[in-house]
């Protein structure tokens, strides 16, 4: 199939394809006139690097999950490690949201004045916020 196939079954512009085959993620497999000729499980390769990148891995991780015949190869450590920061990160993002719902609606005369807001303070400043306690 053609790029503009691809482009259009893939929903990324053909720049994004010409991008990929010089990183090396994907690679045609010759021309008709003028246009790259791709093999149809390009898709499938695509997909795999639109889902490492939404699982935040770039594009150099994204690389090493191919084989040298751009048949995925996924180091299960490599998922496992993600994962890890994933769950982190979460726990990050949930700590803050809890301490902005906690600001927006505390009592307190002055934020400074509250208790529960020192203690976030300190953590912010520390790095320790959203960490599990005795790390």
């Amino acid at each position: 199939m053609d790029i503009s196939e691809v482009a259009k079954r893939s929903g990324l512009p053909a720049s994004t394809l010409r991008y990929y085959e010089e990183r090396g993620l994907i690679a045609s497999v010759g021309r008709q006139g003028l246009r790259r000729r791709f093999d149809p499980e390009v898709l499938e390769q695509l997909a795999l690097i639109s889902l490492g990148q939404a699982a935040g891995f770039s594009l150099d991780e994204i690389s090493q999950m191919f084989s040298a015949d751009r048949r995925p190869s996924i180091d299960r450590k490599m998922l496992a490690s993600k994962a890890d920061q994933i769950d982190a990160m979460i726990t990050r993002l949930h700590a803050m949201s809890n301490s902005l719902r906690h600001a927006a609606k505390c009592p307190a005369p002055s934020h400074m004045e509250c208790p529960s807001f020192r203690r976030l303070l300190k953590a912010a400043s520390t790095g320790t916020l959203g960490k599990p306690q005795g790390d």
